[in-house]
C-alpha cells in the first residue's frame, strides 16, 4: 500500500508531470459570522487522463475544489490551472456532472445532449453533431430512449442522460460531484462499469467526489482524503494499484483490498473522525 503525505508531495510533484494543478491554494469565505477559512495550502498535481477520486466528510471543502475545477470559484489564494494556464472561468474543457442530473426536463434525451455539443463544439456540421450525439447515447444504453423527456426517465437513465452530455464535448476534465450517490446499489453498479468503459475509451482526466470508500477503490487511481474543516487541506493521498480494466470481484479477492480499505477507514472515522458540534 502507497500513500502519499506533506512530506513527499514535493517529490511527487518533481516525478510527475502535472495537468490539472491546485498550488498552495486557499480559499476564505466571507460571512456575518467573520472570515470562514473552508481551504488551506491545498498542493496537488493530477496528471493527464488520470482518475482521482476526493473523500471526506462534510465540510471539507470537497465542492469547493471541484467549483475551482469548474471555474465558478477564484480560491483567496494560490493557483489552480489546466495545461499550466490559470482556470478563470467556465468552459467547455471543463464539464460537470451533479448528482441531481440537471437535465432541462422539456427537452427530449437527444435535444439535452445536442444543445450541449452544439454550444461547445460549434464547428461540427450538423451530420457530425447527430454522428457525435448518438455515439454516446449508444455508449450509455439510451438510444432507444432518445425521443423521450427526463421525467419518462428512471434516474439511473437520467444520470446516464448527463453523462453522456458531458462527454459528447470531448472535455479536456471531466468534475463528477457524487454522480451515483442517490441511485440504489445495483444501478450504481452498473453506471460504474460504463463510466470506466466511456473514460477508457475517451481518456480525460476525471475528478470525482464520492462518500464511498469502495466506489473510489474501484474506480480511482489515487484517492485525496481531505481532513475536517474549518482549514481543511489534504491529508493523505492513496495510491490504488489495481490493474485496469478492472472487476468489483477481482479487485476484492485482492487482499490488498481490505488493507487499502481499512486504510481509508481508519484516517475517516478514527484519524479525522467527523465530530459534530
Amino acid at each position: 500500500m502507497t500513500t502519499t503525505t506533506a512530506a513527499s508531495k514535493a517529490s511527487s510533484a518533481a516525478t510527475s508531470q502535472a495537468f490539472l494543478e491546485f498550488r498552495d491554494v486557499g480559499q476564505v469565505f466571507h460571512t456575518r459570522r467573520g472570515p470562514f477559512e473552508a481551504l488551506r495550502d491545498i498542493n496537488l498535481q493530477v496528471r493527464q487522463g488520470e482518475f482521482l477520486c476526493v473523500i471526506g466528510h462534510s465540510g471539507c471543502g470537497k465542492s469547493t475544489l471541484l467549483n475551482m475545477v469548474s471555474g465558478f470559484l477564484q480560491p483567496s489564494s494560490g493557483a489552480v490551472t489546466l495545461d499550466g494556464i490559470p482556470i478563470e472561468r467556465p468552459g467547455p474543457d471543463r464539464m460537470v456532472v451533479f448528482q441531481n442530473y440537471s437535465l432541462l426536463p422539456w427537452l427530449t434525451v437527444w435535444q439535452n445532449v445536442e444543445m450541449a455539443v452544439k454550444a461547445a463544439r460549434p464547428e461540427l456540421d450538423a451530420p457530425s453533431r447527430r454522428e457525435v450525439v448518438s455515439h454516446h447515447l449508444e455508449m450509455v444504453g439510451l438510444m432507444e430512449a432518445s425521443s423521450k423527456r427526463p421525467s419518462q426517465l428512471s434516474g439511473g437513465m437520467r444520470q446516464r442522460v448527463a453523462i453522456a452530455r458531458a462527454l459528447a464535448v470531448t472535455p479536456a476534465v471531466l468534475v463528477l460531484d457524487e454522480p451515483f450517490g442517490a441511485l440504489d446499489a445495483i444501478t450504481k453498479e452498473e453506471l460504474q462499469e460504463e463510466l470506466l468503459a466511456i473514460w477508457r475509451e475517451q481518456k480525460p482526466t476525471v475528478l470525482m467526489i464520492t462518500h464511498d470508500i469502495d466506489e473510489a477503490l474501484f474506480l480511482a487511481d489515487r484517492i485525496v482524503m481531505m481532513t475536517n474543516g474549518p482549514s481543511a487541506t489534504i491529508g493523505e493521498i492513496l495510491e490504488v494499484p489495481f490493474e485496469r480494466p478492472r472487476s468489483y470481484e477481482a479487485i476484492q479477492d485482492d487482499p490488498r483490498y481490505g488493507q487499502l480499505r481499512n486504510h481509508a477507514l481508519d484516517f475517516l472515522y478514527r484519524r479525522f473522525a467527523h465530530v459534530l458540534d
